[in-house]
């Protein structure tokens, strides 16, 4: 069944809350494990703006999050009295995705664009980034396809650099497509079910 295959991306097994808060359709589903799941999508067009995920250690403390989509919130250093995160320092996040494909933000990479070696990794299906300067370097894999089962292809990989920020893009395979579809489709259900206000939840177990 295809919300079979959809619950089976992200949220298998889970008990999904969700409800409407700033303009944002917020699902959040809890795991059996104690693992947690935060999704946001925009109220007017249904995209997805936030994925965070993280489990719990065998002590039972809770993770860090692990941002599949969107971007973490930067942290305040009250000794500084500046943002944690250097504004001179590389930073790496999953951005919000297009429609066809899925992208990802290098930012403060002031190196022109023939610096840049952007690669698949087909031993351990990881996608690298790497400088020839070798003042950069990032490894990193598509939760989607792991989900999926479904093998990186070279043809499918893309990157441009603009403003100091190189700008890495993977083509959603049809696969994937198909089940984000799918995905927007229980989530709207979720949303109609109730039609909840502001702090109104409603529920739907997996």
């Amino acid at each position: 069944k295809g919300g079979d295959r959809v619950a089976g991306m992200f949220r298998k097994g889970g008990k999904s809350t969700s409800m409407n808060t700033g303009g944002r359709r917020r699902v959040a589903t809890e795991f059996e494990d104690g693992g947690e799941m935060i999704e946001e999508y925009d109220l007017k067009t249904d995209e997805l703006l936030l994925r965070k995920r993280r489990g719990r250690t065998v002590l039972g403390k809770d993770e860090a999050w692990e941002y599949l989509v969107g971007e973490a919130p930067r942290t305040f250093s009250p000794d500084m009295g500046i943002l944690a995160e250097s504004s001179v320092n590389p930073a790496w996040q999953r951005s919000q995705d297009t429609p066809q494909s899925f992208v990802w933000r290098v930012r403060n990479l002031p190196y022109p664009i023939e610096t840049y070696q952007v690669t698949c990794d087909h031993g351990d299906q990881k996608i690298v980034i790497r400088t020839t300067n070798k003042k950069f370097y990032k490894r990193f894999d598509v939760p989607e396809l792991k989900v999926l089962k479904l093998s990186l292809e070279d043809d499918a990989l893309t990157y441009d650099w603009k403003n100091n920020t190189l700008i890495v893009q993977y083509k959603k395979p049809r696969d994937v497509i198909k089940a984000e579809i799918e995905e927007k489709v229980e989530t709207q259900q979720l949303r109609l079910k109730r039609a909840p206000e502001d702090g109104d939840v409603d529920c739907k177990q997996q």
